[in-house]
């Protein structure tokens, strides 16, 4: 086995596995996709989700990372079957393209939260010329990607963990205020009953579709961040543990930012299914409205939470290509980044210039049974994230089950935790590998291809 750095403790890796865990996805896209799908029904089943189907799986990706000692397109190759390299490759890929488009929306963020210190509340009536203008854009995403960077360069102790153990508590600190605050607003408590009364009649087979691509999506799951972190994790520490952790830590960041949303939307008695794009066009306007002071604390702290998120997220997959230069190709940690750095710029730029900048990547292609063209930030999220991430995932289960074998996947989970295969959570963690996530990520898998690349509406 070979030497690697390690985390200096658990508590260190359970910060940066919920770190990367943890994203705008989670503080602003989880509300109103609970608005969409009727509220606390959507609540319940993420829920569910998370800890029936996405904590067996995150415990796997972990266990291989570990056992492997490497990172994820290198892990499949000391387990003994260099043939399924090909997957880990393919979540690196998929990394990459994420960090992309994502490091794009990070940036116009860390643009919002300098016009919040400044009081330009007005600036969501200008949205579309904002993300337009391209020397502003890239200003403020190079300045996000150089800090993502400088991050990532200073190695997993000294810069991962250390850094999202300063963000993280900040950042649950920053969303308690703001749960405090919103909770004091008119009629936030009509918010509070949308969300948290149950109306078990909003459950159907859509709600459940998408409460479960949101559980999968928001854990960092199929695109192997996990393996990569799990590799510098010490043998000594239960992985059952940690994972189940750094699940609740994600679920509930899920669960305030809902707590904190709502009262805001029902205040301003905006509609709960407006979509994740509000944040950007909304959100001013409301902290107008608090009047300049407090609208400008109020303001720049929710953007700020929102940095902090995006950045605890371009972390874990800048990590994703540089921790493969440096296993594949033996090279040092600084140049790893500094290529990663380069690269994922350069693909970025057409997703910085799909918004209205350029007419072509605005309208970049249109998909089989599609009306209009999509950009191509939006054909990039089509391929990462809705496509690549379940398909991933499945892989990952048949991998674990039936070429690593269940034996030594469970033999890696008695480290740290001896009794681990006497337990119930090893039936159910072997019951859900075998027979309920391959059938799920499958069917998640096919049924988003159909409706995004040849516009079949399943539901």
């Amino acid at each position: 086995m070979t030497s690697r750095i390690k985390f200096t403790n658990k508590f260190g890796f359970i910060a940066a596995a919920a770190g990367s865990a943890v994203g705008l996805g989670n503080v602003w896209k989880f509300p109103f996709e609970v608005g969409k799908g009727g509220g606390s029904a959507f609540l319940i089943m993420y829920i569910l989700f998370c800890f029936v189907l996405c904590f067996p799986i995150m415990v796997t990706e972990i266990a291989i990372g570990r056992r492997a000692q490497k990172s994820a397109a290198m892990a499949f190759t000391p387990l003994g079957h260099r043939g399924w390299s090909w997957v880990g490759a393919l979540g690196v890929f998929c990394g990459i393209l994420i960090l992309s488009f994502y490091n794009v929306v990070a940036g116009w963020v860390l643009g919002y939260f300098v016009e919040m210190l400044l009081g330009n509340f007005d600036i969501g009536q200008h949205f579309t010329e904002y993300v337009s203008d391209i020397a502003t854009v890239s200003g403020y995403t190079i300045a996000f990607l150089i800090t993502t960077s400088f991050i990532v360069l200073q190695g997993v102790t000294k810069g991962i963990e250390k850094a999202n153990k300063i963000m993280m508590p900040g950042l649950l600190a920053i969303m308690l205020f703001l749960v405090a605050y919103a909770l004091t607003l008119d009629d936030a408590m009509k918010g509070i009953a949308f969300y948290l009364v149950p109306d078990f009649s909003e459950i159907n087979i859509n709600v459940i579709y998408r409460a479960l691509g949101q559980s999968f999506f928001s854990l960092s799951l199929g695109l192997g961040a996990m393996m990569t972190y799990g590799s510098y994790l010490s043998r000594n520490e239960d992985i059952i543990f940690a994972s189940a952790l750094t699940t609740l830590t994600d679920t509930m960041v899920a669960f305030l930012a809902g707590l904190m949303i709502f009262p805001f939307v029902f205040s301003q008695g905006i509609p709960p299914e407006g979509g994740p794009g509000l944040v950007f066009m909304t959100m001013p306007g409301i902290f107008k409205s608090m009047g300049p002071t407090l609208g400008i604390m109020i303001g720049s702290l929710f953007f700020l939470l929102l940095s902090f998120a995006a950045l605890t997220s371009t972390i874990s997959l800048m990590e994703l290509p540089t921790a493969f230069m440096v296993d594949k190709y033996n090279i040092k940690r600084k140049n790893a980044v500094i290529y990663s750095t380069i690269l994922i710029f350069i693909v970025g730029i057409p997703s910085m210039l799909s918004n209205g900048y350029s007419g072509f990547f605005t309208r970049f292609i249109t998909y089989i049974g599609a009306d209009t063209p999509v950009s191509f930030m939006d054909f990039v999220t089509d391929i990462a994230s809705n496509t690549l991430l379940p398909f991933g995932g499945l892989m990952v289960c048949i991998f674990s089950i039936y070429v690593w074998k269940r034996r030594k996947l469970f033999r890696e989970l008695t480290h740290g935790n001896e009794n681990f295969t006497k337990t119930f959570i090893a039936r159910y963690i072997s019951f859900t590998l075998q027979y309920i996530a391959p059938p799920v990520l499958g069917a998640i898998f096919i049924i988003t291809v159909l409706e995004i690349f040849f516009g079949v509406n399943i539901f």
